[in-house]
């Protein structure tokens, strides 16, 4: 059975002949900036998961769900994906694959507090916490105009 090695969240997340590209990795804390009206802003996201392919799960497709979820349940996004792995010539018997998944958005988080990045693999789940914050709208000093 295929096993989500990690998932990790990113500024930026690329995969690249089988390396993946990480920009401003592992952090916990993402401070949304504002938008129109009052609004959230959009900020940009890179999700990044590996998955293990054990030498006689390849050749075969798996399905693969990636969501992010609000801590109060709610699910803001969703992604189904299919992961295959193959064996190319000359490999040793028995050896494993690493699969690469690599995923950015521009998201809108619909409210602050934490969020959970799930990857599910039959039956198997792996995720990554992170909490979203406003960024602190500061006061006007005295005689400044608000921009708009």
């Amino acid at each position: 059975m295929p096993e989500i090695e990690y998932v990790t969240v990113a500024d930026h997340a690329e995969a690249v002949n089988g390396k993946l590209y990480l920009h401003g990795a592992g952090w916990s804390d993402m401070v949304q900036p504002p938008g129109p009206g009052g609004q959230p802003g959009i900020s940009h996201l890179g999700i990044a998961a590996s998955i293990l392919v054990g030498w006689n799960e390849t050749n075969r497709r798996f399905p693969l769900s990636i969501m992010i979820v609000h801590e109060d349940g709610d699910e803001i996004v969703k992604l189904d994906a299919q992961i295959e792995a193959g064996r190319p010539p000359g490999i040793t018997p028995g050896t494993d694959f690493r699969s690469l998944l690599a995923i950015n958005a521009n998201l809108a988080f619909p409210k602050t507090g934490r969020y959970d990045v799930r990857a599910e693999l039959e039956g198997e789940r792996r995720q990554v916490t992170f909490r979203v914050q406003a960024m602190p709208v500061l006061p006007l000093m005295p005689g400044q105009q608000a921009a708009g």
